[in-house]
């Protein structure tokens, strides 16, 4: 079953979400209006607002094409009881170089995804593997 999201335009000038392809996973999210930054996060609206129906989640993710340019965007995650606007944090590699993003331009990627909520259970021991409590890099890559 294919899930429904609504989505509410906040501002008059906000475009929805829309698939690139018939083979995307992510929507492509939009800025409602212009905007700079550098090196420290941004708040980038995308002037909507979205009601995900209970089960799912709504992943924020980086364009890939942003990124090569050094140009980020945070995972994020919007819960299906959130209603406020979506807004992308963003930011780029450079302490000396501004990023512009104007209205309308593409910043990011909305994902769908169901979600599985686990009980949470507290216990004396864990099962025993061979990796351990072995961390970063303690599977030799």
């Amino acid at each position: 079953m294919t899930p429904t999201i609504k989505i509410k335009r906040l501002h008059p000038q906000a475009k929805l979400p829309t698939y690139a392809t018939d083979g995307a996973s992510g929507l492509d999210l939009y800025a409602s209006e212009s905007c700079s930054f550098g090196s420290l996060p941004c708040l980038v609206p995308t002037g909507i607002a979205v009601e995900i129906p209970i089960g799912y989640e709504a992943q924020i993710r980086p364009r890939s094409s942003l990124s090569m340019r050094g140009i980020h965007a945070s995972l994020g995650t919007i819960d299906s009881d959130y209603r406020g606007e979506v807004k992308v944090c963003m930011w780029t590699d450079s302490d000396y170089h501004k990023c512009d993003v104007l209205q309308g331009d593409r910043i990011a990627q909305l994902v769908i995804a169901p979600v599985a909520r686990a009980a949470v259970v507290e216990v004396d021991e864990l099962a025993e593997t061979a990796r351990g409590s072995g961390g970063f890099g303690s599977t030799g890559r």
